[in-house]
């Protein structure tokens, strides 16, 4: 049964006043197929261009989808700025608006695309709304796979409008968590997810990391560890996971911060007790 409360505002902190839940919906999903599906399967070569190499890639629909969703969300909430990954890849100072006073849209507007690239469905667009550090709302839109996942701090999360739970893995089977891939990282963080290749994890790298998330949130994964902490690809997720039931930290056993500074891997899991046997499996490693 859906929750109608699911899709009033969202509060801000300090202001009875927010955004409608089901506004921003719309618009996700008004970018995704103005600017992003009728280009999926059909990029010419000029529409996909290498950022920092060969596995850093951004599309006319990245591009597109970003200003579209900028014109949009910034609309809804009058006051509010947009923290997206080709804004930022273009200006890195847009970055500091996380740490700033005013309401933040956190947007990554093609999540997987490399995945996109190839003409695959595992792609999303990720939004997320955050206040003074704080992650309020998010929005995983997966338009190929018609599913829209929605969280709402202190309301749950749902897919398609039905409840999600992360529920706990079954006692004895193999954790199936999804990682960075060691050869993108660090010599230490390298070392960090090795610890994950040990008995009892079944461990292999991850596709976009916002369906990874969904997957944790409705327990078709166990857990997901990343050495990466931009904003975009995480915020979102990690609100789905934590609104589920589940549980996140970083290497330190601190929560991950959208504003940086964190002690990589991290980790976000179905429940509190997996959380921690990631972490400590990532410990042993490091």
């Amino acid at each position: 049964m859906i929750d109608d409360s699911l899709y009033e505002t969202v509060s801000l902190p300090g202001t009875a006043h927010g955004p409608s839940v089901a506004a921003v919906e719309a618009a996700v999903r008004a970018a995704a197929a103005a600017e992003i599906m009728p280009r999926h399967r059909q990029l010419a070569a000029h529409e996909i261009v290498e950022k920092s190499g060969p596995h850093d890639l951004v599309t006319t629909a990245d591009r597109r989808a970003e200003e579209h969703l900028t014109a949009a969300l910034t609309a809804l909430l009058p006051g509010s700025v947009v923290v997206g990954e080709e804004a930022v890849h273009a200006d890195p100072a847009v970055y500091g608006a996380l740490r700033g006073d005013a309401p933040v849209w956190i947007v990554d507007p093609v999540d997987g695309t490399r995945q996109f690239v190839r003409g695959e469905a595992g792609f999303c667009t990720l939004v997320a709304l955050a206040q003074g550090g704080e992650v309020l709302a998010s929005w995983t839109y997966a338009p190929v796979l018609e599913e829209m996942a929605i969280a709402v701090r202190g309301r749950g999360a749902w897919l398609n409008g039905v409840r999600l739970r992360s529920g706990a893995p079954a006692p004895g089977a193999p954790l199936g968590v999804a990682m960075s891939h060691p050869d993108y990282t660090t010599d230490e963080q390298k070392r960090a997810l090795l610890g994950l290749r040990t008995e009892g994890i079944d461990a292999r790298a991850c596709g976009a990391a916002g369906l990874e998330y969904l997957d944790v949130a409705r327990g078709a994964l166990d857990a997901v560890a990343f050495n990466w902490e931009l904003a975009w690809d995480h915020a979102a997720g990690l609100l789905l996971v934590t609104e589920a039931g589940g549980a996140q930290t970083t290497l330190t056993g601190e929560p991950y911060r959208i504003t940086g500074d964190n002690a990589l891997p991290f980790t976000a899991a179905r429940d509190e007790a997996t959380a921690r046997r990631v972490r400590e499996r990532l410990l042993a490693g490091a």
